[in-house]
């Protein structure tokens, strides 16, 4: 269930940060394919993803030396394959961030100085799930840029897809001293606090989250969850039970709700009374037939007879005495 939530939570978090901050590298209109760059920038800001990338191609062609033709038409690239996620079409999704990941590359190469270089491919690679490659280069951005809290911000989703969960919350650490108002990092660091088993620390991040908005559902239900996983079933049952009066639909809170509420009853349940004793039966005295051993009987019988026979022996051949009356 942890796995599968914090693929979830990843994949999530990052899209609602990146599309939060998409920023395409602007080029001055001219020469040089600087109309086709505007013109690809302003179908990307319409959403006009495969039609931005046909017009960022165009000014690449007029100027292949140009890091930032690679940088817009990746941007357009990973843009177009999160629209075809949305649309059930994995194949255009994977082809299109392939093609996203081969021009932040090239971004790289030409400028190997520039930060967002670093940054963008990490941010291709954190969603196509390659978090080694994007660790190695969100170091690289952090490196040439040490104070991006977005770098920082990232390679937290890295290691958490990693499960590296104490490299994770020193990450989203760092990024709340810098900006303490984004909630989004309270809620991350809860999770790696959460896979360390640090469920009070979890626990407090959650707290200051219901704080800012005690309506907030998905906090509820994950601060039930941790209070599940440290065995405090009777804090989790008010948190599952609040997250289910303002979404009621919500299934897999309500068998949540459930599994703690019949671990509470049967941690509260009195242990069986224990069975009394049964009654030890007085012996019956034995009567003398009883203990007549057949054995016994058997030794005497063959003794009388061996006796008989000695005696015959030694009586046999012996004169018998006559009287003395003649008949």
């Amino acid at each position: 269930m942890l796995n599968k939530q914090i693929i979830t939570i990843i994949t999530v978090s990052f899209l609602w940060i990146a599309g939060a901050q998409i920023a395409f590298a602007k080029k001055p209109a001219g020469g040089g394919g600087g109309n086709h760059m505007q013109r690809g920038i302003e179908l990307a800001q319409q959403k006009h993803f495969d039609a931005a990338v046909a017009e960022f191609s165009k000014a690449i062609e007029a100027n292949p030396n140009d890091a930032r033709g690679y940088a817009n038409r990746g941007t357009a690239y990973r843009q177009g394959a999160r629209t075809a996620i949305a649309a059930g079409d994995q194949e255009g999704a994977s082809t299109r961030y392939q093609s996203a990941l081969a021009d932040f590359s090239k971004y790289v190469e030409l400028a190997p100085k520039d930060a967002s270089a670093y940054l963008e491919r990490a941010a291709t690679e954190i969603e196509l799930k390659q978090y080694d490659a994007a660790v190695t280069d969100l170091n690289k951005a952090l490196e040439l840029k040490p104070d991006d809290i977005n770098a920082n911000k990232f390679r937290g989703f890295a290691e958490l897809g990693l499960s590296q969960w104490d490299k994770a919350v020193a990450d989203f650490t760092a990024v709340i001293q810098k900006k303490p108002d984004d909630l989004q990092n309270y809620d991350r660091r809860a999770l790696a606090y959460r896979g360390l088993k640090n469920y009070d620390a979890a626990i407090a991040d959650y707290n200051f989250l219901l704080s800012k908005n005690p309506n907030d559902v998905e906090a509820l239900t994950k601060r039930g969850y941790t209070y599940s996983l440290a065995l405090q079933y009777e804090k989790a049952i008010p948190d599952y039970e609040a997250a289910l009066k303002i979404n009621p639909q919500d299934n897999d809170t309500f068998q949540r709700l459930q599994y703690a509420q019949s671990m509470l009853a049967k941690r509260n349940a009195s242990p069986p009374a224990a069975a009394s004793p049964s009654p030890t039966p007085t012996p019956e005295k034995p009567s003398l037939i009883s203990l007549i051993n057949p054995l016994y009987v058997g030794i005497g019988i063959v003794a009388l007879v061996i006796i008989a026979v000695i005696v015959r022996f030694l009586t046999r051949g012996k004169a018998e005495e006559t009287s003395n009356i003649i008949r």
